[in-house]
């Protein structure tokens, strides 16, 4: 079971106007008060949340509609998706694994998800100069073979690209099985349960992101009187309570956005990914965004990342991602991503309901 826990002001297209308590305290007593420690004030949220959550829980189907309702709608590039779209997803899903020069991280993580009993293929996105070798491609078979768990044995294949490229990621993939798509860095490592109950909200919702690492982005007012676009990681959303992203590097997603993205949506994005060497996640959650008009969805879970630190963790990752957003800004002549502080938790795993 699930619940899905949110507060929302009256303006829901203003960040400003989603509740966070901890916006509400910074407000009151100073962001930086030095009588007032971030951990004191965040013990603080943390026990206002304690007594709220079994009223919240009451409300927590309503709010799952509200999500899927918001889900419903479209624009932009999105044409009218068939009726067999828009029920459940056929079987389980398919794992999508990213991979760069990482063998090692690679063989565990097909090892991994081969063992996860919602898994019903898994494709490896290959952009390296040379193709993977025939004893790498025979390991993995085997270990996909012998680590299901399943009768039906997840498919495996590698998809080879003829060129080093972030959009080979988002890649239309043939004789697709599934409509849910796993998108998952090599690094990455969700454990089985966390991923199957992440799936279990994607079937509630398929037309949204549905993912496990939020992400904030907002307008910030420059000395010389210019906005320009920021984006914020893991501690601006804990410090603001909101969320607008859940990157691709461990989402679902439907298969359709593929083609959208691929096909659709406009090129000189496909070309600034190219040019840039990033942002390609950024690209896929303005797409959904501005398909569905409604905000991704986060699910609490545990993630392990066994690979070491990779580009998000130098210096000037953060002012590049603030350069595509504002980049990508003028590309689509808006920003369709929406805020939300709608968190999909798995009730089994939580001391209140």
């Amino acid at each position: 079971m699930s619940t899905l826990i949110g507060i929302r002001g009256e303006d829901d297209n203003s960040i400003d106007a989603l509740y966070s308590p901890a916006k509400e305290k910074a407000a009151n007593r100073g962001a930086y008060s030095s009588r007032s420690p971030l951990l004191l004030r965040r013990a603080r949220q943390l026990l206002g949340e304690a007594k709220l959550k079994l009223f919240l829980g009451f409300f927590a189907l309503c709010v799952l509609v509200f999500v899927t309702s918001r889900l419903s709608s479209f624009m932009g590039w999105n044409p009218h998706y068939p009726s067999s779209v828009s029920s459940p997803s056929r079987g389980g899903y398919t794992v999508l694994i990213n991979t760069w020069k990482r063998n090692s991280l690679l063989k565990q993580s097909v090892a991994h998800y081969a063992s996860c009993s919602g898994t019903e293929a898994i494709h490896v996105v290959w952009s390296e100069s040379d193709p993977p070798s025939e004893s790498l491609k025979a390991y993995l078979k085997k270990i996909v073979f012998y680590k299901s768990q399943t009768a039906q044995k997840p498919n495996f294949k590698f998809d080879i690209n003829e060129e080093d490229n972030l959009n080979n990621r988002f890649k239309p993939i043939e004789d697709l099985k599934t409509d849910a798509i796993f998108s998952v860095d090599d690094d990455v490592i969700v454990p089985c349960p966390t991923l199957n109950f992440a799936f279990t909200v994607w079937q509630s919702a398929p037309f949204a992101m549905v993912g496990f690492v939020p992400r904030i982005h907002w307008l910030e007012k420059a000395k010389h009187g210019d906005t320009y676009y920021k984006y914020g990681g893991w501690w601006s959303v804990w410090w603001m309570g909101t969320y607008s992203m859940v990157l691709s590097k461990a989402a679902f997603f439907h298969r359709k956005y593929l083609d959208l993205y691929t096909h659709k949506m406009p090129s000189p994005i496909h070309d600034y990914v190219s040019r840039e060497r990033n942002c390609e996640d950024i690209a896929m959650s303005l797409l959904v965004a501005n398909a569905t008009s409604a905000p991704p969805i986060w699910v609490k879970g545990k993630i392990y990342e066994i690979g070491s630190s990779g580009i998000s963790s130098l210096k000037e990752h953060s002012e590049k991602r603030n350069k595509c957003l504002s980049d990508f800004a003028t590309l689509y002549g808006t920003i369709p991503l929406l805020s939300t502080n709608v968190k999909a938790v798995d009730a089994r795993q939580e001391w209140f309901w």
